[in-house]
């Protein structure tokens, strides 16, 4: 039995991809260019999109489970609800689906309201489904490490609230973890949420803090501006997203991500080890610019 993973050469679905075959499980990998990826060995790809009704049918034969990650666009919702179609239509009823953090609550949020959408979806369509809920992805921090070393600000109004930041590996081996769990089981089990955090809950001031430890000199944090983040972002993506990226910021500055109290311990269990931590991300960027350096 094979199962397909969309969304396989993202940030978290090229890992999840990549745990998959670690663990010795069929993968089929659905990408809309194959010629521009490269997949480990094994690894069947299929060329195709969420929105190709055709190339969907195809990718979806002989599969047993689903890893189900839509991109935050305009027809995110339509692209969920059309694969799940598929899928039941295929009898694909075992399904890993990658939502967000208080996807429940954040509902003024358009892409947290969709994944709530689709979440309701999965039970209301009776499907064996395994919904993650990631906090704020370490790796976001990537597109900000020039401001933060070429002007020493931290610039994501992340609030005071705390925000339980995630690494998208520890991500990814979750839901390979699930996806195998749920493939192999004799019978389809119930559906089940798991909050995706890290182990230390950051403020703006303390993500700075570490900052300046790590690198050591000065970071500060930008404060809680979401109306100058919306325009930075405006500068380089759509105004509607970094319209979006505002809201998400606003409830990061209001509600913060803020654990359950057995989250942590929960993922542990589940990894076997410790969850990265955003200290060991900064610390790892620093060295890689010290040695371009």
């Amino acid at each position: 039995m094979t199962i397909l993973v969309t969304g396989a050469t993202g940030r978290v679905g090229h890992h999840v991809v990549d745990q998959l075959v670690k663990r010795g499980a069929p993968v089929r990998a659905l990408t809309r260019d194959a010629s521009k990826t490269r997949f480990p060995a094994g690894v069947e790809v299929a060329q195709g999109d969420l929105l190709d009704i055709d190339s969907l049918r195809s990718a979806f034969k002989g599969a047993s489970s689903l890893f189900l990650l839509n991109a935050v666009t305009g027809d995110e919702f339509t692209r969920a609800l059309v694969t799940l179609n598929i899928a039941r239509e295929a009898g694909v009823s075992r399904v890993v689906y990658l939502s967000v953090f208080d996807a429940d609550r954040a509902v003024n949020v358009p892409h947290f309201a969709v994944k709530f959408g689709a979440e309701r979806m999965l039970e209301e369509m009776g499907f064996s489904a395994t919904i993650l809920r990631p906090a704020y992805f370490i790796d976001n921090d990537l597109m900000i490490k020039d401001v933060i070393f070429n002007l020493g600000v931290y610039p994501i109004p992340i609030g005071s609230k705390g925000i339980a930041m995630v690494d998208t590996r520890d991500i990814a081996k979750v839901a390979a973890i699930e996806l195998i769990r749920r493939d192999q089981a004799p019978g389809e089990l119930p559906i089940e949420t798991i909050n995706l955090v890290g182990p230390d809950t950051l403020t703006g001031s303390k993500a700075a803090t570490i900052w300046s430890e790590v690198l050591g000199r000065p970071i500060t944090y930008g404060g809680d501006d979401p109306g100058g983040f919306e325009q930075n972002m405006a500068t380089f993506m759509p105004k509607w997203t970094a319209y979006e990226m505002r809201l998400m910021a606003q409830r990061y500055v209001s509600d913060g991500m803020i654990p359950e109290a057995d989250d942590v311990a929960r993922l542990t269990r589940i990894l076997g080890r410790p969850l990265r931590t955003y200290r060991d991300f900064a610390a790892g960027l620093a060295s890689q610019q010290s040695a371009t350096a």
